[in-house]
């Protein structure tokens, strides 16, 4: 129980401050059928104070569904040879054009060509602020991952995590390929369960800065911040419910730690779980009906669902004797969770509707696991030569990836949603 009592006690939208430490990206493992895809340099990219075409690339290469075909230069970006290209092992071909408005702005344009079928599958044009170009690029990535996988992309959103080194904890938000990162609150007191708005405008958390474990909410835009639960004893693991109106909390006010729910203003504050064990780590389902959770109520921690007005709770959990740290994917398909199984803390996946359980990291020691928007990834806490990472495994375990900073620790981290 060691673990589970570690969960309850410490279980471009930002304005301005310098980044702390960008993270660096490793790849490793593909895809299975990968799409091969031809991209070139964008006209007159350098212009522009982030490479389009490289950024594109390097989103398209980190998904692990697309073999990169550099395809240079092209002189003419709307006279396309289409049997050049797919001479060369291109099913596809991404072209694109950049140019400076007089507003200081930046037009970035693209397309999108089906070599096989000799057309054009998509195209985009958007108008950029300098400090934006980056987001286009994303955008791009998203639309040419979604035209040929048919699933939405997942480049454009934003991760948050916090970094520790020494006693200085920062609760930080990066793009999802870990650049662009800005500072979201700093405190020489811990930090932890960072839990995203739907809208991605806000992000809850529990501070240790009152020398007590309190819930937060964060507005990203203003940097303006409520306290929502701040009760007798611990108050932890927020989770946002899916329309942004209320959130699940774990608190102790009562005794032993039990569920609540309460508005995102910290007003009606609810006890929805009713047990003699412990009940925490509270998580919507993706339809806001129910409520996922870990409760030590069977004799070791197993996940939970229950209705989220309360009500009886169901076991759904079964496989080894110890299972934390729920997380439901956006179609409510799949659950993420944390299983101990011969000493290792390690990432799984289950299928609710079979109740098929697959083992994702390789890793020994994982943590707050965290679904991106499109259900694809996961993003992860772990540990390696006695230093804390983060990790991204995609669902079916092929494609892996490790982020790190330079000095410190970075651990629980959160994806954040589609943006608008």
């Amino acid at each position: 129980m060691k673990k589970l009592h570690k969960i309850i006690f410490y279980s471009g939208l930002l304005i301005g401050l310098n980044a702390h430490a960008q993270l660096r990206v490793e790849i490793s493992g593909v895809g299975s059928n990968q799409i091969p895809i031809a991209i070139a340099a964008f006209a007159d990219e350098d212009i522009a104070p982030a490479k389009i075409s490289a950024i594109i690339k390097a989103d398209l290469e980190r998904s692990g569904a697309f073999k990169i075909i550099d395809a240079g230069a092209i002189a003419n970006v709307n006279d396309i040879d289409y049997s050049q290209w797919k001479s060369r092992g291109a099913n596809a071909l991404v072209v694109g054009t950049v140019e400076k408005l007089a507003n200081g702005s930046f037009d970035v344009r693209y397309k999108l060509h089906d070599t096989i079928k000799a057309t054009k599958l998509s195209q985009l044009d958007q108008s950029a602020v300098p400090q934006y170009t980056r987001l286009s690029a994303h955008k791009i990535a998203d639309d040419v991952y979604e035209k040929l996988t048919g699933v939405r992309g997942a480049f454009a959103t934003r991760i948050a995590y916090v970094t520790q080194q020494g006693r200085s904890f920062r609760l930080e938000v990066a793009d999802a390929d870990g650049e662009g990162v800005q500072l979201a609150l700093s405190s020489n007191e811990p930090i932890i369960s960072p839990s995203w708005s739907p809208d991605g405008t806000r992000v809850a958390y529990v501070s240790f800065e009152q020398k007590k474990p309190v819930v937060y909410v964060q507005n990203l835009v203003t940097r303006a911040r409520a306290v929502i639960a701040n009760e007798k004893g611990s108050n932890s693991a927020p989770s946002w419910a899916p329309d942004g109106n209320k959130l699940a909390v774990a608190l102790s006010k009562d005794g032993h730690t039990q569920v609540y729910t309460v508005n995102a203003d910290g007003s009606g504050l609810r006890r929805v779980s009713n047990s003699a064990g412990i009940d925490t780590e509270p998580q919507f389902s993706a339809d806001g009906q129910s409520i996922y959770f870990t409760s030590d109520r069977s004799g070791g921690p197993q996940i939970y669902r229950m209705g989220a007005n309360g009500g009886d709770a169901q076991r759904v959990t079964f496989g080894g004797s110890y299972n934390i740290s729920p997380r439901i994917s956006s179609d409510g398909k799949t659950l993420a969770y944390i299983s101990r199984r011969d000493g290792n803390f390690q990432l799984y996946v289950m299928d609710l509707a079979s109740g098929q359980e697959q083992r994702l990291s390789d890793t020994t020691s994982d943590e707050s696991p965290s679904f991106a928007p499109n259900g694809k990834f996961l993003l992860y806490a772990t540990e390696s030569g006695r230093r804390k990472s983060l990790a991204v495994v995609s669902v079916d375990g092929r494609v892996k990836q490790r982020l790190t900073i330079q000095a410190g620790n970075i651990k629980e981290p959160t994806w954040g949603p589609f943006m608008k």
